[in-house]
């Protein structure tokens, strides 16, 4: 047996197995320097202030990737402008990457969206705070009612009722219709058959008369409307005749046509 150990042919073969045995650790080794990268580096750039096209040009000239992680609300600043990234730059981190790392953005976007909140029938005061913890602005305007006096009857959002959940930017700004009670408040009754349209509702509205309802026969387009003739209305004029301020008022109007009908009670 130490014949055998000692002999030229096992030696010549323990030789070759230990070659090959330290050829393939070698060739391992290689391979796995070439597939990681081994001892290539990349600097971070320093990305945030650039336009997201900016940034996904740079990253790819350096051979990194990038990935959009979400927006952040800046209204000081137009959409898709880097706000934060994900490595740090390595002039402030000191630290290099790999080819093809992937680099997350958070990009900027000029409007957020927030929940309409439901404030019908809350007072005025207290919907405003809701109004300004949401992130909008309030206008409030009155309308003569003879219930739920200082409560908001109506909310509008660019001049059309807006629904509760709805999403709407913040910093819109939302009018609240608020009742005003003004029973036993009385005001003249102005004569508006015969009239323009829009020229009756400026008479009506400065004699402090709101609550208006209208019926058009014909009317097809909002210019037929505002072009129409008042023929009659309701309460019906009479010389010196007051009514509550908070009085329904309704005007009827045809468009296209100048026609004085007998006034509807």
């Amino acid at each position: 047996m130490g014949q055998f150990v000692w002999s030229k042919f096992f030696i010549i073969n323990i030789g070759i197995a230990v070659l090959f045995y330290f050829i393939g650790i070698f060739s391992v080794i290689k391979y796995l320097d070439f597939y990681s990268n081994h001892g290539e580096e990349i600097a971070v750039p320093n990305l945030v202030g650039k336009k997201s096209s900016e940034a996904k040009m740079k990253l790819e000239e350096l051979g990194l990737s990038y990935e959009i992680l979400d927006s952040i609300y800046d209204p000081d600043l137009p959409n898709g402008i880097v706000k934060q990234q994900m490595i740090e730059p390595t002039a402030l981190s000191k630290v290099k990457v790999k080819a093809n790392r992937i680099i997350g953005l958070r990009l900027s976007k000029k409007t957020d969206l927030t929940e309409m909140p439901n404030l019908v029938f809350k007072h005025v005061d207290f919907a405003r705070g809701i109004i300004e913890n949401r992130g909008f602005f309030s206008k409030i305007e009155y309308k003569p009612t003879k219930e739920a006096n200082g409560s908001v009857l109506e909310q509008l959002y660019n001049g059309k009722s807006v629904a509760p959940g709805k999403l709407i930017p913040i910093g819109s700004e939302i009018k609240l219709i608020v009742g005003k009670n003004e029973v036993g408040v009385l005001t003249s009754l102005p004569n508006v058959v015969g009239m323009n349209y829009q020229d009756a509702l400026n008479l009506l509205n400065t004699n402090g008369l709101t609550s208006i309802s209208t019926i058009c026969n014909d009317c097809q387009t909002m210019q037929d409307t505002l072009s129409a003739v008042v023929f009659g209305q309701s309460p019906e004029y009479v010389p010196e005749k007051t009514i509550e301020r908070a009085q329904q008022i309704v005007i009827l109007i045809n468009a296209g046509a100048n026609q004085i009908e007998e006034p509807v009670e």
